[in-house]
């Protein structure tokens, strides 16, 4: 599923063919995704300037002109590519309609953005803007990871008394908004510290040790346009590159690439998912 870096590239890629611009066209080919469509979505959508394009944790908000958010959330195999933009910035022509091309919209400086999904777990809401905030999904979310919310005396709280792993603090949404597996083992092994950790057991100082490494691993997978494992595209139709960066995620018996370490990068299944770590240097 695309995390946070694959989500912000992609709103990245789309906001010159979308921001300030009118949908002249919404095209919706099927009555739902994850969950059923809004009432009426194609016909809301349609005729709206998009004021502005954002992100709240792995979900792209667009801001309406009719003072409505459409949400949408890519899911596990979501993609939003931008063919035919006037202002140079992609150099697809419109394509061929592919059979999972599920929501269209074409825009008033002639961009056609495309959502296409094959296995269905993406998803599309209406909020209204005022209150978008509260919305279900967004309600429950914790600090942006890159944003002044995220702080060492936050963490730090966070973590107090916490008997969990601190993998699996570190995934809580309620903790941290949009942090996924891949940047979690990535973080971790950064800051030298073992998955399997009690979070409330770390000494204070690591886990604000945390707060920096977690900023510097997302920004520089943003930079390298996030990761492309199986599904994720940017917004041109691009791979991600920052797979080729891992230090542990994926590398199980592999060697350990920190200075001096001469451990193996190992792999260990916690709640469902496989956590890659060294256990000579993370402790």
């Amino acid at each position: 599923m695309p995390e946070l870096p694959e989500v912000e590239t992609v709103r990245r890629g789309l906001s010159p063919a979308m921001e300030g611009a009118v949908i002249t066209k919404a095209t919706v080919n099927r009555p739902d995704l994850r969950w059923p469509f809004p009432e009426r979505m194609a016909d809301r959508l349609t005729g709206q300037r998009i004021n502005s394009l954002r992100r709240r944790s792995k979900y792209i908000l667009a801001d309406l002109q009719s003072g409505e958010t459409l949400l949408i959330h890519l899911g596990m195999s979501g993609r939003m590519t931008v063919s035919g933009d006037p202002l140079g910035q992609f150099a697809h022509d419109h394509p061929q309609a592919e059979k999972h091309d599920h929501v269209i919209f074409d825009m008033d400086n002639g961009a056609r953005i495309t959502f296409n999904d094959p296995r269905r777990f993406g998803a599309m809401d209406l909020l209204d803007t005022a209150t978008a905030d509260q919305h279900k999904l967004l309600s429950v979310l914790g600090p942006e990871p890159l944003g002044n919310g995220f702080h060492e005396a936050h963490l730090i709280e966070a973590f107090q008394g916490k008997n969990t792993p601190v993998k699996s603090a570190l995934l809580d949404q309620g903790i941290i908004a949009g942090l996924g597996n891949i940047y979690v083992c990535e973080a971790l092994f950064r800051a030298g510290i073992s998955p399997k950790r009690k979070a409330g057991q770390i000494a204070a100082h690591r886990v604000a040790s945390l707060v920096p490494i977690v900023k510097d691993v997302l920004s520089d997978a943003i930079a390298a346009g996030g990761s492309s494992l199986k599904d994720f595209r940017q917004a041109d139709g691009e791979l991600g590159y920052f797979q080729h960066s891992f230090d542990v995620y994926g590398r199980e018996g592999e060697p350990c690439r920190r200075d001096g370490c001469n451990g193996t990068v190992g792999r260990i299944v916690q709640s469902g998912r496989s956590s890659f770590y060294c256990n000579n240097c993370q402790r």
